[in-house]
Order: C-alpha cells, then structure tokens, then sequence
C-alpha cells in the first residue's frame, strides 16, 4: 500500500479536453439496463465509438471472445476503424465505464500514469450485483503495469468535473448522499477529494436533473470547456421540474471565484425537450458530451432544439469538431456518452 496520496507523489487528474492517449469503454450487455431496447442502442453505440477512433485508440472491456466477436461485428458494419481498437477480456456487469472505470493520474515530475480504484456501489446499491464493474480499474492497472491507489471511500467518474487547473467541480446532491459515504462529512469528502485527484480546490452546486438515477451526476449539468469557462444546462419552461435546480444552480456558479480569483465565464445551454420512455421521464441532457482529441461528440434527442444545443457548444470548442449522435435509445439506460467512456490520458 502507498503510504503518502496521489497529490504528495505529484500526480493530478489532467482535463478531458487533454489529450488523450485512449478512450475505455465497457461493451454494453446489460439487457435489464435497456429493458426490451438493447438491439436499438448498438448502431449509435458503434457511431460513438466510430468517431472516437478518427482521433484516438479505443480500448474496450468485453466479458469474453462471444462478445469480442458480438462488437466486433457491430462496429465493422459502422464501419469503425478496427485498427485503432483494442479489446480487453475484462468482464463486467454493465456499460458505464465513467463510473467504474479507471480515473487516470498523471504525474506533473515524472509523466508516470497511475490510476485511483474508487469504491463502486452501483450508485447507492440501486442496481447489484456489481462486482465485476468493481475490480475493472485494478484489471486494467495490471494490464498496463500502472501503481494502483486505493482511497476506500465511493466515487464515481461522472460525479466529478476538472479544469486540469487545480478544480474540482461536483454536486452535493450527489457526493453528500448517504448512500454513497455515510460515515463522511463535507470537509472529509473534500479532503479524498484533493488528495487522490490532486486537487486544490472543492466547487459545490447542488442538484442535478430530473430522471437521474446518479442522485446528481454533474456531467449531466456543468461541464468544464477550458480551464475557466462551463457550459451549464438551463431549463426555459418555468413550469417543468428542472427549471427552479437549474436556476439554484446557475446562481450558485455565478458566486464561485477559481484558484485565480476569476470568475467563471458561464455558457448556458437548453435542456431537451422531456424524453419519456414507458412513462418514465428520463435524465436527457446535452451536457453529457465527451470531448475527444479531435471532435466532441453530444447526445441528441430527435428534439428541435438539438440543432442549437450543438451550435453553442461548436462555439465553446473551435478546435474540434462538434458532432451529434441521436441518443434517444440510449437515454432509456440512464446514461449518454460521456457515462459509457472514460479518457486515459496522453503521457
């Protein structure tokens, strides 16, 4: 075991607008996760991972060689680039490798990665068993012969949000739910928080969307652009559900000053219109882009309002290109992209 934290050791948790060495995803098989719906969600899966690979490796977690063989499939008939993709037999419950995944370290002296294995509880035990999902950062630290740290506490990969500046920007709704870290108060949360992200610095909104089963990811509301800029969701009818957290949230952002003493530069961007799926209001939101070394790719939801949720977010990102994949499948799962990938990052 490691006697002194990632933040001693001088290793910190780059920006996902770094560049990247490799996009992870875990394959999704989890048919009770789009019940009755799983076959619909493969083409604009293997869409996501098709642009992934225009820029970077794609390196996928599968249970076995039947499932190797089952993306392998679905990926060449989208014509994905199998040169860039590599397969890795780790077995897993479900797809959401934001939140079991591996948080990749780097370290500021060295360039030496290394990768923080976080509790996972399935998001306050909503959804067991999962164990596999569990062991998935400490596999692929093997695999690479990475140093492993172990903080002991649960958090998930989409509860956190980094300008790669010395922030961290998280939800209370989520963090300071007691089916995550009971035994936890705010300040010794915020202390995991800098020592194993290698962090400085701790913002809080409060709520997150309506639908969300995460208790209140931030990647479904606030997303860092540049070191100093968010985009953060607004809600436009005053009569929906999210309208009054969005509004608590955005006031909140407005207050916050970073490490410079600078202000945020806040960038609004519309919630979908309401996804309903079996009466089931679902947490569609564009804010669950990914931002890939080339491109950043954003859920769409066959809404009218896709079109100018894209425009806004080509204007925060000029260097990439901004491209939509219709994730109105895949919503039904709860999650978008950016909850089915995680970024290693380029040494």
């Amino acid at each position: 075991m490691q006697s002194k934290t990632p933040r001693e050791l001088g290793y910190y948790f780059p920006a996902e607008f770094a560049e990247h060495e490799a996009t992870w995803v875990s394959f999704p098989h989890k048919e009770a996760s789009w019940p009755g719906k799983i076959n619909s969600i493969y083409p604009n899966y293997s869409a996501f991972v098709k642009e992934l690979a225009l820029s970077e490796k794609v390196r996928v977690n599968v249970n076995d060689e039947a499932m190797k063989a089952f993306a392998i499939k679905h990926f060449e008939k989208a014509e994905v680039d199998m040169k860039q993709v590599e397969f890795f037999i780790h077995p897993t419950n479900d797809a959401w490798c934001r939140d079991h995944g591996p948080a990749f370290l780097l370290n500021k002296n060295t360039n030496q990665k290394a990768i923080v294995d976080w509790g996972y509880n399935a998001w306050g035990n909503k959804y067991p068993p999962y164990d596999l999902d569990d062991v998935i950062p400490t596999l692929i630290a093997k695999q690479f012969n990475l140093p492993v740290f172990y903080p002991g506490i649960v958090m998930e990969g989409g509860s956190v949000e980094f300008n790669g500046k010395g922030t961290l920007l998280t939800s209370t709704a989520c963090l300071l739910n007691p089916n995550r870290n009971q035994q936890l108060n705010q300040a010794q949360i915020e202390k995991y928080l800098c020592d194993y992200y290698g962090v400085e610095q701790i913002l809080w909104v409060d709520e997150g969307i309506i639908g969300d089963d995460t208790d209140g990811h931030i990647d479904d509301t606030v997303r860092f652009v540049n070191e100093n800029t968010v985009l953060t969701v607004i809600e436009e009818k005053k009569n929906d559900e999210n309208y009054d957290l969005l509004q608590h949230n955005l006031k909140q952002l407005k207050q916050m000053r970073l490490l410079n003493g600078q202000q945020l530069n806040i960038v609004e961007l519309p919630m979908p219109d309401l996804v309903i799926y079996e009466d089931q209001p679902l947490p569609a939101s564009y804010a669950n882009f990914y931002i890939a070394n080339k491109s950043v790719i954003v859920p769409t939801y066959r809404c009218a309002k896709d079109d100018k949720a894209l425009q806004i977010i080509q204007q925060c990102f000029p260097d990439r290109k901004v491209v939509g994949i219709d994730s109105t499948d895949i919503i039904w799962g709860l999650g978008s992209f950016h909850c089915l990938s995680q970024q290693e990052p380029k040494v």
